[in-house]
């Protein structure tokens, strides 16, 4: 990283080489002018910055564009207003060092200073800029971490699939808004199929596989932000599609069962079929007042009870859906 410095005395631009580079700063870019300094940060230009600026040492009083204007100009524009800004001043003027504080100056440094001086000042609004730059990506990783919480706290660990928590708090949600809007909100339950057989059969690691596989065939699904697909317990799961009418549900519905039978996982206890199977009820309403999100539920697992009633393996409609 680089320290440009924008000075148009000859003299001063030399002291200020010769102080920094005694004070152990190497990397040194000098500029006689505002304009070259601009070209230097690609300022006016749509050119990236010709080398990553650490630090800028500018003078406030120049010819032609003035420190206080390229001060504004720096710090307007977001690729350098993040870069401290040191101001060197002639004489101390009360007025032009509080317009350049209130523009985003660092610190300044007053004509003639000494290497102390001048190494200490830059030394020290670039140790600040580090802690500033160590805090804001010490609260990035916070903020990634509490969102990695958040996250895990509503996926069920096993399939990946939303928990019954956030799903709960999903169709609530969900509930409001099809009821604003006038929509319809729709909702698939499904059972994997004699579950509880195929965890006798082929022991519960053989059970977490297939539960993570017929997951994986439900989270294909999950496009829209108003979608959801969760684990609802044990072996169900629940699929909510907002501002979806019921043959659209029906027909996702059969995609499911269709699909994870195609799978052809084995299941020799299954009095269904000789691989997995589903089996899904599917409800759909327009809410209202004399709903609540709890009646579509109660309405889907109706349907996929009539399902399990005439042989498994298929998707029944709840009756009273309304739309």
């Amino acid at each position: 990283m680089s320290i440009l410095i924008v000075d148009d005395s000859l003299i001063i631009r030399e002291f200020i080489q010769e102080f920094l580079t005694e004070g152990g700063f190497a990397d040194l870019i000098m500029t006689d002018s505002v304009s070259a300094a601009f070209e230097v940060l690609g300022i006016d230009s749509n050119k990236p910055m010709s080398s990553p600026i650490e630090l800028i040492l500018m003078d406030i009083i120049m010819p032609k564009i003035d420190g206080l204007t390229a001060l504004k100009r720096i710090m307007a524009d977001p690729r350098t207003s993040e870069i401290p800004v040191i101001m060197i001043t002639g004489k101390i003027d009360d007025e032009s060092l509080q317009s350049a504080f209130d523009i985003g100056a660092s610190d300044y440094v007053k004509k003639p200073f000494s290497q102390i001086e001048l190494v200490s000042r830059v030394k020290s609004v670039l140790r600040l800029k580090n802690e500033i730059n160590q805090n804001i990506k010490l609260m990035w990783e916070l903020e990634q971490a509490n969102s990695q919480l958040v996250l895990l706290s509503q996926r069920d660990g096993l399939t990946g699939l939303a928990n019954r928590r956030y799903f709960d708090e999903f169709i609530e949600r969900e509930w409001r808004i099809c009821k604003r809007n006038k929509q319809p909100l729709s909702l698939i339950l499904m059972d994997i199929d004699f579950f509880k057989r195929y965890n006798d059969t082929y022991g519960h690691i053989g059970g977490d596989q297939c539960l993570k596989k017929v997951a994986s065939v439900i989270k294909q699904m999950e496009k829209r932000g108003g979608d959801l697909a969760a684990r609802y317990g044990g072996e169900e799961f629940v699929v909510v599609l907002a501002n979806t009418p019921s043959y659209q549900a029906e027909r996702l519905a059969e995609f499911y069962r269709m699909k994870v039978e195609s799978m052809g996982i084995s299941h020799k206890s299954s009095d269904a079929s000789d691989v997995v199977t589903i089996s899904l009820g599917v409800a759909t309403v327009i809410p209202t007042d004399e709903y609540n999100y709890k009646n579509l539920i109660e309405s889907a697992d109706t349907a996929l009870y009539q399902s399990k009633e005439h042989g498994r393996n298929r998707v029944t409609t709840a009756l009273e859906n309304l739309c």
